[in-house]
């Protein structure tokens, strides 16, 4: 019974400290800081389309997409048509993947990383709005600043960049339906990765 008891208040906890994003409502607003020391306000973006991505080089995961290009690629593709991508690192500061704003510029140079800001999300105030679990975990916002997407990059859980090319690409797909005002098919999926370090 104590047993019982004590999984339900985990439960609870865990309800209470992730906010509940939902498909098709308003995106939960956050004002964030990038590691130029930029203010960042999702109400400041209406009119604009936005993707979050949740971010920690150091998971096999994300790094796959890195490593192979692949990411930067897709981040290139989509700002370059007027789309503000967010990084999200919700590393904390007393986990071996923060990193300071310093080093944060270095990895991205290194890294050649085309969104548009890398988000210093230290506090993980952002993170547990949207109630990201894993880098990379997606999630589009469209231009009235309703979630429309959230989930796995793609479909394939693999570390293995052989499995790119022939995964089913769901950020993409979500991508080309809220520009063209139409329903995402696959509205919310499951993200796969490490667990973010908060």
């Amino acid at each position: 019974m104590k047993r019982a008891i004590g999984l339900l208040i985990t439960i609870a906890f865990a309800n209470s400290v992730f906010a509940a994003a939902e498909i098709g409502k308003p995106a939960p607003d956050f004002t964030a800081t990038d590691i130029n020391g930029k203010t960042h306000k999702l109400s400041d973006y209406k009119g604009k389309i936005v993707v979050l991505e949740e971010y920690n080089l150091d998971c096999p995961f994300c790094h796959n997409h890195f490593k192979t290009g692949a990411m930067q690629e897709v981040q290139g593709e989509i700002t370059g048509k007027g789309v503000i991508w967010l990084l999200v690192n919700s590393a904390g500061r007393n986990s071996p993947s923060y990193r300071t704003p310093e080093a944060a510029k270095k990895e991205w140079a290194t890294q050649k990383i085309k969104a548009t800001a890398w988000i210093d999300d230290s506090s993980g105030e952002l993170g547990r709005k949207y109630g990201m679990r894993t880098p990379p975990h997606m999630f589009v916002i469209d231009k009235e600043g309703a979630l429309q997407y959230m989930g796995g990059i793609d479909s394939i859980a693999t570390a293995d960049a052989g499995d790119i090319p022939h995964a089913e690409p769901y950020l993409k797909e979500a991508m080309l339906a809220v520009a063209q005002g139409t329903p995402v098919a696959h509205a919310v999926t499951t993200p796969y990765g490490c667990s973010v370090k908060y």
